[in-house]
């Protein structure tokens, strides 16, 4: 469904709307480059755990990528034991490590320490096993680098090479990568392994190579097949890859009005309905997100910003081929992954409605209301709306 169709078809703003045809398009790819290579593949659903998602993903993909024990049950909900659920995260609570390993088949601990606490209690539930810290730096940015210095994530490379034993390890999970549009980092990651492990390799039952690919921008995906048939010709292990962003970044969009429009000092700025915080990435990274009324030759320039009393609260300055007016919506584009799940209601904004296009059709599938804002913030002891019996006993 194209944007202008969207913009016209919506009820609400701002709204979230998925582009569901753009969606099965990413899950196809990943899909024909899971029968090429015989990789296992799993959505992470970190970038958007949305249930119309994880559905529409479900018979494309061998099961999920989860970080939490809520994901995971969200996870097991959705796929009713149809498929595999892989964890990793950087802290595992004891209390939790039952209920996790009920929900997971697999399992993925992050230090050796929680790998000796934790893994006995997997045994005969879910396949243990170790992320890797394979000290290959590829990104610019601190930020997003698994493997910058005093890393927190992964048991460092050479603290597993100085293992005298892997018994109890049956696989390996490594990312280091970010929106990569080439395998270069991949391939010179497993080749350090290989270096370092050579057979010992061959007594895990899998690796998980993670996301931070965005397959569907890479044109040839040969180097990336031979690879992982490799694997499980030398080694027997099964190769497991988690996309998150390459199936849902390009798949949602959020759709914003007008507001207001004023001049500050010699600028045009319009006020939109949404805000960076129901966006939090543009703020978090200083990023200027792609705009589909934006057109860098444009006679008019605005800087949009959002409706919240942060003075940063700025998507940037965009072109335009006439002058914004209010009751005017805007597109950001290439939003699905990471904006949705961290979103929040600052200053009491609330959050975007979400719906769905495909099949030819615009359907509002989920609106928040104030009874979701105040439920959030009520506490279990406030009684009435009456201030004075918050405290009375």
């Amino acid at each position: 469904m194209d944007l202008n169709t969207i913009k016209s078809g919506l009820a609400t703003s701002p709204a979230f709307v998925i582009d569901k045809d753009a969606l099965r398009a990413n899950l196809q790819t990943l899909a024909e480059l899971k029968k090429q290579s015989g990789v296992n593949l799993l959505y992470s659903i970190k970038s958007l755990p949305l249930s119309e998602v994880l559905q529409t993903a479900s018979p494309f993909v061998d099961g999920f990528s989860v970080s939490s024990l809520f994901e995971a049950r969200l996870a097991k909900e959705i796929l009713q034991e149809q498929g595999g659920i892989h964890l990793t995260t950087p802290g595992i609570r004891p209390d939790q490590i039952d209920a996790l390993s009920e929900c997971c088949t697999h399992i993925s601990f992050n230090s050796l320490s929680q790998f000796q606490r934790f893994s006995p209690a997997l045994r005969g539930k879910a396949s243990a096993g170790l992320r890797i810290n394979p000290k290959l730096s590829n990104l610019n940015d601190e930020r997003f680098d698994p493997c910058r210095p005093h890393s927190k994530l992964g048991v460092a490379i050479e603290d597993l090479e100085s293992l005298d034993s892997w018994a109890g390890i049956e696989g390996l999970h490594l990312h280091n990568s970010f929106s990569a549009t080439a395998y270069s980092a991949l391939i010179e990651t497993l080749q350090k392994l290989e270096e370092r492990f050579g057979d010992k390799l061959s007594t895990l039952d899998w690796i998980n190579l993670g996301g931070g690919y965005l397959y569907g921008n890479i044109t040839d995906h040969r180097p990336f097949i031979d690879l992982i048939l490799r694997l499980e010709s030398q080694y027997g292990v099964q190769a497991v890859i988690e996309p998150g962003k390459a199936v849902v970044g390009n798949a949602a969009h959020l759709v914003a009005a007008v507001l207001d429009v004023f001049i500050s000092d010699g600028k045009t700025v319009a006020i939109l309905d949404t805000s960076v915080n129901h966006h939090p990435e543009v703020f978090e990274y200083q990023r200027r997100p792609d705009l589909a009324e934006h057109q860098p030759e444009g006679q008019y320039a605005a800087i949009l910003a959002g409706s919240t009393c942060l003075a940063g609260d700025l998507f940037g300055e965009y072109r335009f081929a006439a002058p914004l007016a209010i009751g005017d919506r805007v597109v950001f584009t290439h939003v699905g992954a990471y904006s949705l799940v961290k979103a929040n209601r600052f200053n009491g904004c609330n959050l975007p409605d979400i719906y769905i296009a495909g099949d030819g059709r615009l359907d509002c599938v989920k609106q928040f209301s104030f009874d979701d804002f105040r439920s959030q913030w009520r506490c279990e002891r406030d009684r009435s709306l009456n201030p004075e019996a918050a405290f009375t006993a």
